[in-house]
């Protein structure tokens, strides 16, 4: 986790780090906080010294004081805000991921650093989201795209279709799968140990078609790994990496002809939950615990219903049979 420490000053150091051990934030979300972060200080430094837009990145952050970051306001964040829109071409959904860190510094520097005596943050208002309908697929193409996979029955062919299967029965994010151990799966309680975002760990129930894909890659395992814990290795007996696994979902996709729509392993995800509350009738609280969120609003894009289930809703309607009385 490159952070540039010995280039930043102490309370932007101090932050990161209280980020990483009291948050316990993953290195992954402690790295984007950062680039996030940084941008918005050097953008700050360059306002106040009458910079070009383009020479911001070339800013020291040891230049970057106290003093003047207790200088900013609701406008200047205001002026920032349109910085990213209008110079950096960010989008709303972009503007809103950035903020987001500038947000969580300034309650760190206001609520546990003491060095603010207010939080500029406190009354700002962000661009609005367009909120969009998650890309899924249907029961058929799910069954297709298994069954297209199925049919490479080799030890390679055995992993992939576990893959896919965990994906789409579980609704797994691709680092909890990749993250994997052997050691995390119980089958005699149909369980697995997962860690989620934030290093959160949560226990996942393994249904039967879970289970016997797993159990069918682990059988067909005869190499030593080289990483004997990790569950899903690559050809090398290592690990398998993200990129490997983002590969195997779009060569099972073109092969069931569903390739060209955007799908991807978090759209494997998006069609897990769908499936499970869709024809399962999961609640979103159990969705929920199930996908690891922090916040009920988040499992609540899966409660878009398809325009069959409206038609079926409307139809089932107890006035729907109702007609007009013809008058004699």
């Amino acid at each position: 986790m490159d952070l540039h420490r010995e280039e930043n000053p102490m309370f932007f150091n101090d932050y990161l780090t209280y980020l990483d051990v009291i948050r316990g934030r993953s290195q992954r979300t402690v790295t984007e906080y950062y680039h996030d972060a940084s941008l918005f200080l050097r953008w700050l430094y360059a306002r106040q010294n009458g910079l070009p837009a383009d020479e911001i990145e070339n800013v020291r952050l040891l230049d970057v004081t106290v003093e003047l970051v207790k200088t900013v306001t609701v406008s200047v964040l205001y002026d920032y805000i349109r910085y990213l829109r209008d110079t950096r071409g960010n989008t709303p959904r972009s503007v809103s991921r950035r903020m987001s860190a500038v947000r969580s510094l300034f309650r760190y520097l206001t609520k546990n650093q003491g060095l603010l005596q207010t939080d500029p943050c406190q009354n700002l208002e962000l661009p609005s989201v367009k909120k969009a309908l998650p890309k899924f697929m249907t029961l058929n193409e799910s069954q297709r795209m298994l069954e297209t996979v199925e049919e490479q029955d080799t030890p390679d062919g055995l992993r992939d279709y576990c893959i896919i299967t965990l994906f789409l029965n579980c609704g797994f994010r691709l680092s909890e799968l990749v993250g994997m151990n052997i050691g995390d799966v119980d089958f005699f309680n149909r369980q697995v140990r997962v860690l989620g975002k934030g290093n959160k760990e949560r226990i996942v129930y393994l249904n039967d078609a879970c289970l016997a894909a797993i159990s069918e890659y682990l059988e067909s395992r005869t190499n030593p790994p080289e990483e004997p814990r990790a569950l899903f290795l690559s050809r090398m007996n290592r690990r398998i990496s993200k990129r490997r696994v983002q590969q195997i979902v779009e060569n099972a996709l073109q092969a069931a002809g569903l390739g060209g729509r955007g799908l991807s392993t978090h759209k494997l995800r998006h069609t897990a939950a769908t499936l499970m509350y869709q024809h399962a009738h999961v609640d979103t609280l159990t969705l929920r615990d199930i996908l690891g969120h922090q916040s009920i609003a988040t499992t609540e894009i899966y409660t878009h219903l398809s325009s069959e289930q409206r038609q079926d809703a409307i139809d089932s309607n107890p006035l729907a049979g109702e007609r007009r009385k013809s008058k004699k």
